[in-house]
């Protein structure tokens, strides 16, 4: 009779399994958009033949081919260097150098965290260089500049550095200090941070990459005050963002939580939509806080993450869960830093299989805002909004329905305007 497996070797085995089959799903689903996109190229769908020219619909599709082609090689890249930090022995690699150098202890495990982040992002690098400065500028997308790419990728970085490294140390100490139950602590932590982030997002981080400004369109904001007092919302500002200077692309939004709550309107939403347009695409953005889908949304986020540091806190006391992914765990060091890095590349791998369910629920929720802004609206006024939009972002009106399943958060566009549709 043969030895039973070892739970190492049955973790790694579950791994494995797990990653080549999510990563067979992926391409099996992109080969299908690109193939579905590429069939309906030459032909715009008939209820859209009046609003959407034939050249706009290749050049959406072109577009969406493109971009699905450029994830296929991400994807494979990406999977590449997740093997790479786990199973073929990168991460215990670099963990035992900081280790030699710097011994055991929180400077170490901060480092450590460091070091991974700064490693990743540097062999990510190349694909976000290419996705914004080729693929983006290919389709006319593109709008920034390499100092402005420059400028922003500095903050950021000091941002992390600043905001970052405080958080991570103090999840660390609590996960040395708080005992058994330190998982509930480092959660409460984590959301009354996210909660933080919220508040000063608008004001303080937000500022730091774009320009604000108060909507001075006194027709358009009239219009716009007079919805939000019938709707019953209250907001601290209207503010026009800059997002010219980065994209083509338009949007509106949301932002801030509770007094601190702003409207976002990009300058490009602007010049494309009329003031009805805007008006509806506003009512739209509201129809979410009417149907509570933002607490929704908050909650969910709240229960996911507590479930998550829980795991955590399980799989942090299992050696198999460490050698199962390609690391040995420390002797006479903490493993905390370890823990959390293997837990954020091998949950992404389990977590994709239940993928189709947040979106299908995000696809509810802008049903049901689509049906509020018509309420409140012209439902008129949001379809051929959203049919600017929709050939502005060079978005495909002929998505691959098993792709939509497991990737759009958003209705396709013929799903949207048909629930618009006169009765």
């Amino acid at each position: 009779m043969a030895p039973p497996l070892s739970a190492s070797l049955l973790f790694t085995l579950l791994f494995a399994i797990a990653l080549v089959a999510s990563l067979g799903v992926k391409f099996w689903l992109a080969s299908r958009q690109m193939r579905h996109v590429a069939r309906h190229r030459d032909a715009v769908p008939p209820v859209f033949q009046e609003a959407i020219t034939p050249t706009a619909h290749r050049k959406a599709a072109d577009y969406t081919v493109a971009k699905t082609r450029f994830g296929v090689l991400e994807m494979a890249w990406g999977t590449a260097l997740l093997l790479g930090w786990t199973l073929l022995g990168g991460l215990d690699l670099l963990n035992r150098v900081l280790l030699a150098w710097l011994g055991g202890g929180m400077l170490q495990q901060l480092v450590l965290l460091g070091v991974f982040a700064a490693i990743g992002g540097l062999l990510e690098l190349p694909f976000t260089l290419w996705q914004t400065f080729r693929l983006e500028e290919r389709f006319g997308f593109n709008k920034m500049t390499w100092r402005l790419w420059l400028t922003d990728t500095a903050k950021g970085l000091l941002l992390g550095v600043v905001i970052g490294l405080p958080i991570a140390a103090l999840i660390l100490w609590l996960m040395g200090a708080a005992g058994r139950l330190w998982w509930l602590w480092a959660w409460a932590v984590w959301m009354g941070f996210n909660m933080l982030l919220m508040l000063i997002y608008p004001t303080f981080i937000a500022p730091l990459f774009n320009k604000f400004k108060p909507l001075d369109d006194a027709a358009l904001k009239d219009r716009v005050n007079a919805l939000m007092q019938r709707c019953g919302f209250a907001a601290k500002g209207l503010f026009v963002m800059d997002g010219s200077t980065r994209s083509a692309h338009a949007n509106a939004y949301f932002t801030g939580f509770g007094a601190s709550k702003r409207v976002v309107f990009y300058d490009t939403l602007l010049r494309q939509l009329n003031a009805g347009e805007v008006e509806a695409v506003l009512a739209h953005e509201l129809g979410h806080f009417k149907h509570k889908h933002v607490m929704k949304r908050m909650a969910a986020m709240f229960a996911l993450s507590l479930a998550g540091f829980a795991l955590l806190g399980w799989l942090s006391l299992h050696t198999w869960f460490y050698t199962g992914l390609g690391v040995m765990p420390n002797a006479t060091a903490p493993n905390d830093a370890l823990a959390i890095l293997l837990f954020m590349l091998a949950i992404p791998v389990f977590g994709f299989f239940v993928a189709p369910l947040p979106v299908l629920v995000s696809r509810r929720h802008e049903f049901e805002a689509d049906a509020y802004a018509i309420a409140q609206t012209s439902g008129a006024d949001l379809s051929a909004a959203l049919l600017k939009l929709y050939k502005d972002n060079a978005s495909t009106l002929t998505p691959d329905p098993v792709f939509v399943k497991f990737y759009y958060s958003h209705p396709p566009a013929s799903e949207r305007l048909a629930r618009m549709a006169p009765a």
